[in-house]
């Protein structure tokens, strides 16, 4: 049973690894391309007034490595005053990546349900303090990169949530996310893997909504899908997937949903 892997590039390629460790034979098809933000200077100048923010959050490990990547200098996390916001351990990764402590950083234990921005709102809501500044670090697409439909719900809510608290909540887009352009070959590939009986692996609705736009007129009646997140499977069996189940975007989650469908 073959696993294709459809995050961007250098997450799928962690992702078909460790599935190959764990004996699937996985491989990557990545549906989302990641390139620089549009314009550098905005994250840059968010960098430069960093000791007037009270809180970033970042929606995904891309956008904390995108948003890094335009750090003017080096900087001494214990002389500034923001918390660190991620929904996932992938982010948190990122971050201690980055240098930034594990005390500054907030997120869902890692044995949450989901990792969200529900998720992320239940841990720091009660220290969200009115008149707060919280930096939102995001793609140019409308889409949310963990989870949601194409509006991005996680994102905006989260804003929302914000708001009502009497924070302020601002946006800054540190990359950009678009549909990359499948060879021959890749297209041959999902032509098989929608009725072979592949497991397809989503961990966005963007990558559902690329597939769907880049093989149009293809029939999913026989495809089956793992989906990292409920409303990911949601839009998996929207665009006509026969089989799809959610699953926590953990390791050991992952693979028993897969052989579950063995």
């Amino acid at each position: 049973m073959r696993v294709i892997v459809t995050r961007p590039g250098p997450q799928a390629g962690k992702w078909v690894n460790a599935l190959r460790a764990a004996g699937m034979d996985a491989l990557a098809l990545p549906l989302i391309e990641i390139s620089p933000a549009p314009d550098p200077q905005a994250v840059v100048d968010c960098w430069l007034a960093l000791s007037g923010l009270d809180a970033l959050m970042f929606v995904s490990a891309n956008a904390v490595e995108q948003f890094f990547s335009l750090r003017p200098s080096p900087m001494d996390f214990g002389a500034i005053k923001p918390r660190f916001f991620v929904t996932g351990p992938g982010s948190v990764a990122a971050l201690l990546k980055a240098g930034v402590p594990r005390e500054r950083i907030d997120a869902p234990d890692e044995a949450a349900v989901q990792f969200d921005s529900e998720a992320l709102w239940r841990v720091v809501q009660n220290q969200v303090q009115s008149g707060w500044r919280v930096l939102i670090v995001r793609g140019n697409t409308d889409a949310a990169e963990e989870a949601g439909p194409a509006r991005g719900v996680g994102r905006e809510w989260f804003a929302e949530r914000l708001q009502e608290r009497g924070a302020q909540a601002e946006f800054v887009v540190a990359y950009e996310r678009r549909a990359p352009v499948l060879s021959a070959n890749a297209l041959a590939l999902v032509q098989v893997a929608a009725a072979d009986g592949s497991v397809w692996l989503f961990s966005s609705s963007e990558a559902v909504t690329n597939l769907c736009s880049m093989a149009e007129g293809q029939s999913w009646s026989r495809a089956r899908a793992v989906a990292t997140h409920p409303r990911i499977a949601q839009a998996a069996r929207a665009a006509g997937f026969a089989v799809v189940h959610a699953s926590r975007p953990a390791l050991a989650d992952l693979v028993a949903s897969i052989e579950s469908l063995a």
